[in-house]
Formats: C-alpha cells, structure tokens, sequence
C-alpha cells in the first residue's frame, strides 16, 4: 500500500505540472488528488460504549475521532456528462488507529477504498462567493485490515476556483458498509484536494478550443472566433486586405495615409491629401491635370500638353500645336503662317506677264525656266498659301478659241511648277480669254502684253 501511494503522488504531481488547460464542457477530465479523513464516530448508532454517537455528533473532532495521513493518499478521475452531472472513480487509502471511541486507541489497520461517483452540481443559486457546491452519490468497495465490503456512499461538498485551470475541492461522504461480520462500521470519508481539468484541445494556446477556432493553428481573439488580427486594427486577417498594416474598414483593413478618402493602394500621392478623381492626388491649378504628372503644376493648362500652356513663339495668337510657322508671324486664318504681300504679289505677276507665250500657243517659250523658277522661290517660302493661277489672252482670234486658250495656258504654268517641287494641292487654274487685258489691243505691242498669266492668293 506504500508503494502505491507513493505512485499515485508523484503520479498527481506531474500531471498538475503539465496540466494547461480549463475546465468546462471541452474539457471533460478531471484529476483530482489531496488527502482524505475517515471518522467511524457520528454515524448516529449512540452506542452504550461511547464508540460511536448519534448523528453528526463530534463531527469536527478532528484530534479525537479523526483518521488521518498526512501524505497525498486520494486520487479521483472524472468525467463530464452534462452541465450538472459528471460521474468517474475515487481511490483512497489511509490507516484506522481508531473507530470512534474517544479513550481506546486500537492497532492501526490500513483501509482502502475504491467509488463510483456521481456528482451533481447544484443550481448557481447556491453558489457562494464564486464557489460551487455539490452533491454526490455512489457506492464502492472497501478493504478494511484482512475484510472487504461493498458500501453505498453519498455525500456533499463545494469548489473553489482558484484560475480557470485548477480548483480547491472539498467534500465528506457518508459511506454505509454491508458487512457480515461488522468488522467495518459505516463511517465518513472527508476528501479534500486539488482538482485539474483537461481534455480540450487549443492546438494554437489562444485560450480557444480547436473545434470553436476558425484558426486553430493560428493563435489569435475571441472576438475573430481565434483567428488572429495582426495589425489590431478590428479587422481579422482572412477580410483584411492589408494584414500587416492597420487600416479603415471601409477600405477592407488597408490604410488611408493622408485622410483624403482613396486607400493608399490606389493613391499615386500617398502622403499629399487629393481626391479621388485624381487618384488621390492633389491639382493644384485646377486644370484637371493632377500635380504628379503636371508639367506647369502651378499654372492652368490642357491634358494634352500635360497641364502645361502651349505657347505661342511668335506671338501671332496661333499656338505653337496649331501654327504652321511657329517662328514666324503669320495670319490666324492661314495656320499662323504669313500672306504674300501685295509687293510680292506685284513681283509675281510681273513674271507672269513676262512669260513668252507665242500667238495662238499655250506652250511655254525657251526663257520660261528662270522666270518660274522665281515664282518658285517666293511659293516655297509662303508654304501655307495657295495660289490661284489665272490664264489671259489678247483679242486675236473667236472669243471661244481664246477661253479654251487661257485656261490652257493657266495649266501650262501650274504643270511646270509642279514639276519642280511645289504642292498641286496649293493651286488652282482659271481662264479669263480676251475678257481681261491688262492693256488695249489696239496695238500688236498691246496684245503680245495681254497674252499673260497672273497669280492671286486664296483668301
């Protein structure tokens, strides 16, 4: 009986030491060990002898009519059932010096015992100063020196929380022995010990059991169900975009630096408050094109130009993106490209006049080039201006003869000054025979002045 006793303590301890979890229905184990009393006295016998008395009497007698050890020597396993009952085993040994009698000491015998329990927590009612008690009922077997017997035990008792992983527990059983030869009496057994619950499973140590955690390997909050919130903003990582940053729930858990109402995961100006068309980037001058990409941030100008003016190099109100000739001054109305003026239109049409058209021929003479070539020059350089080329003739021949005349020599002329290099988009012909001189007929010096050609400008 020594030998097992010693086990059974060095047995409690190591389980108290290992012992890491709470008690409740996930953990439905309990391990109690302590220490336990057997008094044969006030079992209510009032025998003549003294050696035992009427119910309860003596009952906390403890030097007189105690059994008591002062080594670890109960151990009890129980297991959860519903929220009021749990049932399992208790184990006792001690040794009896005396059965009741108050003067007589009797040899020490050793008792041991062996119960079924089943214990009943009473409503919360009764419950004082956060502790439990308790009523229990059973029965068991009982060696008593070289005896046995069954015994039927019943018994009350109360816990005390001491964390929410262990518990003080005390509790006194009445326990009637069916013996034939009455070698034992019925008596009380009073048990008082350290109560360990186990049996859950927290696999992450987050105080949540694992069948309750939607994280179980993942140590995290009640509040999130176990699942952790890494940042503590409020959000739990699995509907956090940004786990490992605290942020806004409106944004999912991701932050907004700069308070300007666009998350920073879309905001191209992270720490400069904007707005949301801009991506959350400021503008400045108000011209739609946010400061980040705005060439002229302080100053208003078009998408296109990224935010900046365009400018006008020549000053002639024509932009730089629409004039043709953005170094020289020109007319808004010709792509800001300047007009012919009228002393060079006066030197055209005074080359015009001397191209030597024979009588009656649209065919340009030998001297043509270099006249046309100076037509040329001043085209090239009025490169945004079109030209209207216009055929004459004298009065020499019908009228019909000298229209068809005109306009073929316009023709003549405009084939030639395409030929070196100047756009046909940028002229066009007409004929005026006989009807237009430039001087009278009258004379043979008159009509060879007539037979012309003359340049105007398209307005």
């Amino acid at each position: 009986m020594k030998k097992l006793g010693k086990i059974i303590l060095v047995f409690a301890v190591l389980f108290y030491v290992n012992s890491t979890v709470a008690q409740d229905k996930n953990n439905q184990w309990q391990l109690t060990f302590g220490t336990n009393a057997v008094d044969f006295h006030p079992v209510g016998t009032d025998s003549g002898n003294n050696a035992t008395g009427h119910w309860f009497s003596e009952y906390f007698n403890i030097q007189e009519n105690w059994n008591t050890q002062t080594a670890f020597n109960t151990i009890a396993l129980s297991r959860y059932g519903t929220e009021d009952f749990t049932y399992g085993l208790r184990g006792s040994l001690n040794s009896v010096s005396r059965m009741g009698d108050e003067r007589a000491r009797m040899t020490a015998k050793r008792i041991a015992s062996l119960d079924l329990v089943v214990e009943y927590s009473l409503p919360e009612f009764f419950s004082i100063c956060n502790a439990n008690p308790f009523l229990e009922a059973g029965t068991g077997y009982t060696w008593f020196g070289n005896q046995k017997s069954t015994t039927m035990n019943a018994g009350m008792g109360i816990k005390f929380p001491v964390n929410e992983k262990v518990s003080i527990k005390l509790n006194t059983s009445y326990k009637h022995a069916f013996n034939d030869m009455q070698n034992l009496n019925a008596h009380f057994q009073h048990n008082v010990g350290v109560a360990i619950n186990f049996g859950g499973k927290d696999s992450d140590r987050d105080g949540i059991y694992d069948q309750y955690d939607d994280c179980p390997n993942q140590p995290g909050l009640p509040a999130f169900n176990g699942c952790p919130d890494n940042d503590g903003d409020g959000i739990e990582n699995s509907k956090d975009s940004c786990p490992d940053v605290a942020g806004l729930l409106e944004f999912d858990g991701c932050p907004d630096t700069d308070g300007d109402g666009t998350p920073d995961a879309k905001d191209a100006c992270v720490n400069e408050p904007g707005s949301i068309e801009m991506g959350g980037c400021p503008d400045s001058d108000g011209d739609g094109v946010s400061d980040n990409v705005d060439g002229c941030a302080d100053v208003a100008g078009p998408t296109e130009n990224n935010g900046c003016p365009w400018p006008d190099s020549d000053g002639d109100t024509v932009l730089d993106k629409d004039d043709k000739c953005p170094n020289v001054a020109g007319l808004v109305n010709n792509a800001g490209c300047p007009q012919p003026s009228e002393e060079i239109m006066e030197q055209l049409n005074a080359v015009g006049a001397m191209i030597p058209f024979e009588l009656n021929q649209a065919k340009l003479g030998v001297k043509v080039t270099s006249l046309l070539d100076v037509v040329s020059t001043i085209m090239t350089k009025y490169s945004q201006t079109s030209f209207i080329i216009e055929g004459h003739t004298d009065n020499s021949g019908p009228k019909t003869f000298n229209q068809k005349l005109s306009e073929d020599r316009a023709n003549t002329v405009k084939d030639y000054l395409i030929g070196i290099g100047i756009s046909a988009d940028r002229m066009s012909t007409s004929g005026f025979g006989e009807d237009k001189p430039s001087v009278s007929n009258d004379t043979r010096k008159g009509r060879i002045t007539n037979r012309r050609v003359e340049f105007k400008v398209v307005d």
